[in-house]
């Protein structure tokens, strides 16, 4: 089914994460992907419960944190669900890049990457949530990326940190310990921080810098047949 005209069924409401998976996998099949930043483990229980074979990409940008890496290696023997990881381009080493031009660093480490992929895909999961921060607000539960020609799927947008803890909850899943150290929002380390009381939860990211980005999800989208 082509990405441009698949539509997004009305009976399925913007909450029913599950459904909205299930939906995802049915109608894209072998053809779906799951970008995952392992922050929480809600998306990838849910993707591998009710889609289950799609596979799971981590963008290994070589500067994940220690407690990212061991809730992937935690969840894959757990749920075994088709791990793909990327890497940058073979000539990308670690070095000081995110020290001063952040934007180059995510372009070559994250954006990079993820156009190999989502290359030959025609649907992509991801995690985005409404209550993220105001570039995320108006996220909608299916939307059309045109630079990338692919169907974006936002299972969790219309979900509130208490959805997500009670989902940690029912299902008894590890979380990455730096949830419980002030990160509700987790990148690279060289570019994360703990947030403070009272501020965004995207505020410990870049901080510093005016970005608040890294460049996955800020191309040109369109929403021919989306669910708001």
């Amino acid at each position: 089914m082509s990405a441009l005209t698949t539509a997004f069924p009305s009976e399925i409401a913007d909450d029913d994460a599950a459904g909205i998976v299930a939906w995802a996998g049915r109608t894209f099949g072998s053809g779906l992907v799951l970008t995952a930043s392992f922050e929480d483990p809600v998306l990838v229980h849910l993707v591998a419960t009710h889609a289950p074979g799609t596979p799971i990409v981590v963008l290994d940008t070589q500067y994940l944190f220690a407690e990212t890496k061991w809730l992937i290696d935690n969840l894959h023997r757990r749920l075994k669900f088709p791990l793909e990881v990327f890497h940058p381009a073979a000539d990308v080493v670690p070095d000081d890049q995110w020290q001063f031009d952040v934007e180059g660093c995510c372009g070559r480490r994250k954006v990079e990457p993820l156009a190999r992929a989502l290359s030959g895909r025609t649907g992509w999961i991801t995690g985005i949530r409404r209550v993220d921060g105001p570039t995320r607000a108006d996220t909608p539960i299916v939307q059309f990326d045109e630079a990338r020609n692919i169907t974006k799927i936002n299972p969790l947008a219309a979900w509130s940190d208490e959805h997500v803890e009670r989902y940690i909850v029912d299902h008894a899943l590890p979380r990455n310990p730096l949830t419980e150290r002030g990160y509700p929002s987790i990148g690279c380390w060289p570019c994360t921080r703990p947030v403070a009381p009272g501020e965004d939860k995207r505020a410990g990211r870049w901080s510093g810098h005016n970005k608040t980005e890294c460049g996955l999800h800020v191309s040109p989208v369109q929403n021919p047949t989306a669910k708001n």
